[in-house]
C-alpha cells in the first residue's frame, strides 16, 4: 500500500503568515490548477477535452465526490530529472452520487504524465474496485491515457493484469461502464473491452493496439488514427464501442443515463423510472406499421417506441449489425432490454456480427435482473459461405 511522505519544510525565508496576498493567492491558484499546471490544461481545453476534474463535475451529482489516494505519488525517481512529484500520479479515484446513486469512478488525467499507468496509479485504481464491488456499486473509467509508464517498466504492465482481474471479478456482479475521452492503446484498450459498455467521442478518442506507425512498419498499410480505431471505426466496424458522443458533455450526459436503467449490482432489481405514459393506452398506430405483406420492409424501431414509455428507445450499437436492434426502454416505468429484428436491414436475417451483437446484451440483462422484451421478425439465419466459415455456428449458438 502507497504510503504519504510527510510534508517537506517550507524553504521560504518568512513563515506563510508573513507572505504577501498575491503569494497566498497564487498558491491557492496553482492548488486549484490540478495535474500537470495552467499550460497543459490550456492545451487540454485547446483540443476540445476537459480535464479529470471537470468530467468528475459533470458527471457527478454536485458535491458528492469524496476523492481517495489524493497525496498518492509515482515511485521512479528517474521519471522527472528534477525529482518533481505530483499528487494524484495523473488519476482521479473516488465516489460520487448519481441521481442519488452511489457509484465509484476513477479518472485518467492527461495532463500529468499523459495520464500515462505506473504501479501506484493501478493500485489506486484496483484498490476503488475492490471498493465497489464490496460495496456493490457500479464503477465507470473515464479514459484518458498514453499507456503504460515506461520509465517503471514490468510494474507498469503488471498494473495493467492487476486491473483486468478486477474488471473479470467485478464482471456480472456490479455494472461497469467504460468513457473513452481520449487516447486509448496497447494493453490499456483490454480493461475497457472487458467492462459491459463502452462510450467513446468524436474526433478526439480512439482505441487500438498497435498503432498506424507500427502498422505501416510491419505490414506497409497507410491509415490515420481516426479510420483505424476512432469512435467511427468502433461504432461501425468493430462493433466495439456501445454509444458515440459528439464532446466530453455529451459523452458523460449519455453515462448518466444509460446507469438509470441498471441496478447497482446483481442482488438487486432495477430503478423504476418516473413516467406519465399511461400503462393501458391503446397504439391504433400498430395496426398499420407492419404490413400485410410478408416481403415488404418496415422499421421496427417505429414499432418499439409505439410500444415504451414516452416513445424512448436508449439504443446501443446503433451503426453496427443494424439488422438487430438492441437497447433500454421502459413499461410502467420499469427498465426493460429491447431485442428486435429489422427488416429494414438484411431482411432482419441473424448473421455473425448481429449474434455476437445480441447476446452479449441478453448476457448482460441476465445478470442484472433486466426483463427482455424480443420483437421477432426473422426469416432465420443468413446464408451464405463467409457465414459458415466464419463460424455462424458457434456465434449463432450463442445468442440461442
Amino acid at each position: 500500500m502507497a504510503t504519504t511522505s510527510p510534508r517537506p519544510p517550507s524553504t521560504h525565508p518568512t513563515d506563510s503568515k508573513a507572505r504577501t496576498p498575491s503569494a497566498r493567492l497564487d498558491e491557492v491558484d496553482a492548488r486549484a490548477l490540478e495535474g500537470g499546471g495552467r499550460e497543459r490544461i490550456d492545451k487540454q481545453h485547446e483540443s476540445g477535452k476537459l480535464t479529470a476534474r471537470e468530467r468528475l463535475e459533470l458527471l457527478l451529482d454536485p458535491g458528492t465526490f469524496v476523492e481517495s489516494g489524493r497525496f498518492v505519488t509515482h515511485r521512479a525517481v528517474e521519471f522527472d530529472v528534477q525529482n518533481q512529484k505530483v499528487l494524484g500520479d495523473g488519476v482521479v479515484t473516488g465516489f460520487g452520487e448519481i441521481d442519488g446513486r452511489k457509484v465509484f469512478v476513477f479518472a485518467q488525467d492527461f495532463t500529468v504524465f499523459g495520464g500515462s499507468l505506473s504501479g501506484a496509479n493501478a493500485e489506486k485504481i484496483c484498490r476503488l474496485m475492490d471498493l465497489a464491488t464490496q460495496v456493490g456499486a457500479p464503477i465507470i473509467g473515464l479514459n484518458d491515457s498514453g499507456g503504460a509508464r515506461i520509465q517503471e517498466g514490468v510494474e507498469s504492465l503488471a498494473g495493467y493484469a492487476d486491473i483486468f482481474l478486477r474488471n473479470t471479478l467485478a464482471s456480472g456482479a456490479v455494472p461497469q461502464i467504460s468513457a473513452i475521452l481520449g487516447p486509448c492503446a496497447g494493453g490499456a484498450v483490454y480493461s475497457p473491452a472487458i467492462t459491459d459498455f463502452i462510450v467513446m467521442v468524436e474526433h478526439s478518442s480512439y482505441m487500438f493496439i498497435t498503432g498506424p506507425d507500427v502498422i505501416r512498419a510491419v505490414t506497409h498499410e497507410e491509415v490515420t488514427k481516426e479510420a483505424l480505431g476512432g469512435a467511427r471505426a468502433h461504432a461501425e466496424k468493430s462493433g466495439v464501442c456501445h454509444l458515440v458522443a459528439e464532446d466530453d458533455r455529451a459523452c458523460l450526459a449519455m453515462v448518466r443515463e444509460l446507469l438509470s436503467f441498471f441496478p447497482s449490482n446483481n442482488a438487486e432489481n432495477p430503478p423504476m423510472g418516473p413516467t406519465t405514459d399511461p400503462i393501458d393506452r391503446e397504439i391504433p398506430a400498430l395496426d398499420t406499421l407492419v404490413p400485410a405483406a410478408s416481403n415488404k420492409p418496415y422499421d421496427i424501431k417505429d414499432v418499439v417506441r409505439a410500444t415504451v414509455d414516452d416513445g424512448h428507445l436508449f439504443e446501443l450499437q446503433e451503426r453496427y449489425a443494424a439488422n438487430i436492434v438492441i437497447g433500454f426502454a421502459r413499461i410502467g416505468g420499469r427498465p426493460i432490454g429491447v431485442v428486435a429484428n429489422q427488416p429494414m436491414v438484411l431482411a432482419g436475417c441473424l448473421d455473425i456480427d448481429a449474434s455476437i451483437k445480441a447476446a452479449r446484451f441478453v448476457r448482460f440483462c441476465d445478470c442484472f435482473n433486466i426483463p427482455l422484451v424480443t420483437f421477432v421478425d426473422v426469416p432465420g439465419f443468413l446464408p451464405g459461405v463467409e457465414q459458415e466459415y466464419g463460424g455462424i455456428i458457434k456465434h449463432g449458438a450463442k445468442l440461442l
